[in-house]
């Protein structure tokens, strides 16, 4: 399948419909040329209703934390937006729920075979983790202070979703050390092509 056939075959998709309390509406940005990948978790409500990755205060926090506007983090042929399910899984008790797995089972290997540009791969949050660093880390804490081990191709980062403030302010070095770093990287890989 050529890559416009494979991103229309995702957008169509239907694999969670009955478990979806709003319907399926896939959302993510990729292109064969991106050089970024970041693997999230799900789209929230916000994003299910616009349609547009990151299109919420998550989003905002993690443009500053790479360092670029919007007109350059909505570029699919400089960054992809691939998250562990594409769809808006609903709410539970203390957040949004997981990303249903057969997502990820479906789609992750077509799609990311078909970024042969890849020089950084950033995972947001547990299940990016748990997906491409099985079981390295127990912890999502233990592979964001660890983030070297994987520099300068991979980057584990905690969700920058407004209810992590509490993870934030616990380890200032993430602002301190780890932000700085990966700022400068995604200027890097941005400017080389």
């Amino acid at each position: 399948m050529d890559a416009a056939g494979l991103l229309q075959a995702v957008r169509a998709c239907r694999l969670c419909a009955d478990s979806l309390p709003h319907g399926p509406r896939p959302v993510l940005q990729w292109h064969p040329d991106a050089r970024i990948l970041i693997a999230g978790q799900a789209p929230g409500r916000r994003v299910h209703a616009s349609g547009l990755p990151f299109d919420d205060p998550s989003g905002e926090r993690l443009r500053d934390w790479l360092g670029v506007d919007k007109t350059v983090f909505y570029d699919e042929t400089r960054i992809a937006i691939l998250p562990m399910a594409f769809c808006y899984p609903g709410t539970g008790k203390s957040g949004d729920l997981p990303p249903p797995p057969q997502c990820a089972a479906a789609w992750r290997q077509p799609l990311l075979a078909g970024l042969p540009h890849l020089r950084l791969t950033i995972l947001l949050g547990q299940y990016a983790q748990r997906y491409h660093l099985p079981g390295r880390y127990p912890r999502l804490t233990e592979a964001v202070e660890r983030w070297r081990e994987h520099w300068p191709a991979l980057l584990p980062l905690p969700h920058p979703s407004p209810r992590n403030q509490l993870w934030f302010r616990r380890h200032p070095w993430f602002e301190a050390e780890l932000l700085p770093a990966l700022r400068q990287r995604v200027a890097e890989v941005l400017e080389r092509g």
